[in-house]
């Protein structure tokens, strides 16, 4: 007999997942590289599991990429993480309401702690 407990969610498509972070709407100017091809972009979403990079040539999903941020104007709060593309939105004519790029989740769990309390942070300087 199994002890180990199944993941009620293992089987659901990502983009049925429910969510363990908070997104915040901000705009934050994101470089990433994946197979040694760099490049700038602006993410639109953003929490401690992921983003969503808008962008006109989204990788494909699966893509494994590391992005750098910041989340001031301070240039010591670079914010470097790996992630992977779980979803990829390419440009298209027909459907103008969805803005073309990427959903990447980062897969450093460490680093997702730490942007976690970072992004408390923000929001609770926001409300004072």
């Amino acid at each position: 007999m199994s002890t180990r407990k199944r993941d009620p969610l293992a089987n659901l498509d990502d983009k049925r997942c429910a969510r363990r972070f908070r997104r915040k709407t901000m705009r934050v100017m994101v470089d990433y590289v994946s197979d040694g091809r760099a490049c700038c972009e602006y993410a639109t979403t953003l929490g401690a599991g992921g983003m969503f990079i808008q962008s006109e040539s989204p990788l494909p999903k699966g893509s494994l990429l590391k992005v750098r941020f910041r989340l001031s104007e301070d240039p010591s709060d670079l914010i470097e993480m790996e992630a992977r593309v779980v979803w990829s939105q390419p440009p298209s004519a027909d459907d103008v309401r969805r803005d073309p790029g990427m959903g990447v989740q980062f897969t450093d769990k460490p680093a997702i702690a730490e942007l976690a309390h970072r992004l408390d942070r923000l929001d609770r300087l926001g409300d004072e």
